[in-house]
């Protein structure tokens, strides 16, 4: 089906708006909080939760393994639409599987949620590199940007129905809160599915070389064997990924370790969820605005606003006391998150070469789900010998310092 560039950027978008439900209402709101006070609640809390760590690390460490050997396969089949409806399949199954888990089963529920990590970040993968085909080099930081707009605002929108849902239960015909959550997991699996179905109809992968499409192991490691003697080729590529890595860390140990913290100052999760609806929202138009920005000034200028930005945060959060500060965090928090994203995804698909896309944002998806590793352990330590959160939180700005260090190697041709 031939469609209009429009209609393929807009399309491929939509699988932003589509996904990011799930990292919204699952991994950032429900999951976590759900699966300590019902699935666990009779359990030694200590069990569970070394146990969904462990369900964490291994759904990130098969993708850290699959990521980078799944792309080359794409690249040299064409199967990048393929794979990235095989691994969504995977992740909207294992979703709407959670609302059949009862109070107790919480092996059964980190089970299904490393399964439904797993089908979200390979498919991501895939999805990366599609943009490489929808978008020209002058237009992708646009485009980018209008994904992660689009994911911030479908993301809040289906988690502010969500939480409603648990608030006002009766109000949906639902029994209890704990009924509402249930059926969020159904919510995010339906939404997930039904804004797919756009990429599938209206983007258009090109054939390989070969002329059809198929997995060919023997060329998939031969590709990944010339990248790995190419390196130099690719240097630009890969300091990026290292700066990339070290600021991005710093970005998503914010983003999971921010409820904790404002729970350890004495904020309430209401005040918490609140917050997080407020970055989705004003997430939304502030990435738009970066991508413009991007376009207009290059992306490595973007960067460096938003890696600052985030410099002032950590300072902020320190001196932090009450909800209304919270509150003004966040904010700041949405102007510049989806910013940093997008641009980082799109400075970076001009740095590879386009017949590699997806073997290299198969690196560039490893980078993504090892990033959050280093920071969580530096600030609980730090926040632990000290016995004072707010030096954790403080920490984090070392890795946006040493993000800089490198980012400031990287050659953008803007």
């Amino acid at each position: 089906m031939n469609a209009s560039p429009r209609k393929r950027t807009v399309s491929w978008a939509l699988y932003d708006w589509a996904n990011s439900a799930f990292a919204t209402t699952v991994m950032a709101g429900f999951f976590p909080i759900f699966f300590k006070q019902y699935w666990s609640q009779d359990a030694v809390i200590t069990e569970s939760t070394f146990y969904l760590g462990i369900g964490n690390s291994l759904a990130s460490l098969v993708i850290v393994i699959l990521a980078p050997i799944l792309g080359a396969m794409a690249d040299t089949g064409g199967l990048r639409k393929r794979m990235l409806a095989g691994f969504a399949s995977l992740g909207i199954l294992a979703t709407g599987a959670l609302y059949l888990v009862q109070a107790g089963m919480w092996p059964f529920a980190i089970l299904l949620y490393a399964i439904a990590v797993i089908g979200f970040s390979g498919a991501n993968t895939f999805y990366d590199a599609l943009l490489v085909i929808v978008a020209p080099p002058n237009k992708r930081h646009r485009v980018s940007a209008l994904g992660f707009a689009l994911g911030y605002l479908g993301g809040g929108v289906l988690f502010l129905v969500n939480v409603l849902m648990t608030l006002k239960p009766h109000a949906f015909g639902l029994a209890d809160a704990a009924e509402g959550v249930r059926w969020s997991f159904i919510s995010v699996a339906v939404w997930w599915t039904l804004f797919s179905i756009p990429l599938f109809l209206f983007v258009e992968e090109p054939l390989p070389k070969a002329g059809r499409r198929r997995v060919n192991f023997q060329l998939t490691f031969t590709a990944l064997a010339t990248t790995a003697r190419s390196i130099s080729q690719y240097r630009n590529a890969w300091i990026f990924l290292l700066a990339y890595w070290l600021y991005i860390d710093g970005v998503d140990t914010i983003v999971r370790m921010s409820v904790d913290f404002g729970l350890s100052i004495g904020l309430s999760s209401d005040h918490l969820i609140t917050a997080l609806l407020l970055v989705q929202f004003i997430g939304f138009p502030a990435a738009l605005v970066f991508g413009r920005l991007g376009e207009r000034y290059g992306a490595k200028r973007g960067i460096w606003i938003c890696i600052w930005v985030y410099v002032g945060v950590t300072i902020y959060a320190f001196f932090m006391e009450t909800a209304l500060q919270m509150y003004i965090l966040a904010a700041v928090i949405g102007l510049v998150q989806g910013g940093i994203q997008a641009l980082s995804r799109s400075m970076f698909s001009r740095l590879i070469p386009s017949e590699k896309n997806a073997e290299f944002f198969g690196f560039y998806n490893v980078v993504g789900k090892a990033a959050a590793v280093f920071g969580p352990v530096m600030m609980g330590t730090i926040a632990h010998l000290s016995g004072n959160p707010r030096l954790g939180i403080l920490s984090i700005a070392l890795l946006f310092f040493a993000g800089m260090f490198f980012f400031r190697l990287v050659k953008d041709s803007h």
